[in-house]
């Protein structure tokens, strides 16, 4: 496999608690020329957030100590969101699961299992969208002196 021009050097944090399903992922993403960081937990990953600033994450949703949905909350008020871009994993196909992640700040979900190839083009589609130049936040109009 041949490194992705979406890649570049671009840094994704991957947190998931399953070892072989954050291994297959990390593998993966660093084959397409990502780097990688990897947390085992929502307690982890909230660590490496921190200390990596990550370009996008890979966040599961049912983990154990934290899960995915109190990550988000945390990183939202922690200023992380809407700044960096999440995808969620999950492994239910429960519309609530992925709809309430989307309302937290997520911006993709994925459902396991899924294939390489969806995986990759996800995570660029992603890294494409964090590089894309925002609009300015309105400012308020100066009031009007008559």
């Amino acid at each position: 496999m041949r490194p992705t021009p979406e890649a570049g050097n671009s840094r994704i944090l991957v947190v998931e608690d399953d070892p072989l399903m954050l291994e297959l992922i990390c593998t993966r993403l660093t084959l397409a020329g990502y780097v990688t960081i990897h947390g085992r937990d929502g307690c982890e990953g909230l660590e490496r957030l921190r200390d990596a600033r990550p370009d996008a994450m890979l966040l599961d949703i049912n983990m154990p100590r934290l899960d995915g949905f109190e990550v988000l909350r945390r990183m939202r008020v922690l200023g992380h969101l809407p700044r960096l871009p999440v995808m969620v994993l999950t492994a239910h196909k429960r519309t609530s699961d992925v709809q309430d992640a989307l309302e937290l700040g997520a911006r993709d979900f994925l459902t396991k299992p899924f294939d390489e190839t969806r995986l990759l083009a996800r995570v660029a589609r992603l890294i494409r969208a964090s590089a894309a130049p925002r609009p300015a936040p309105a400012t308020p109009r100066p009031p009007r002196l008559i």
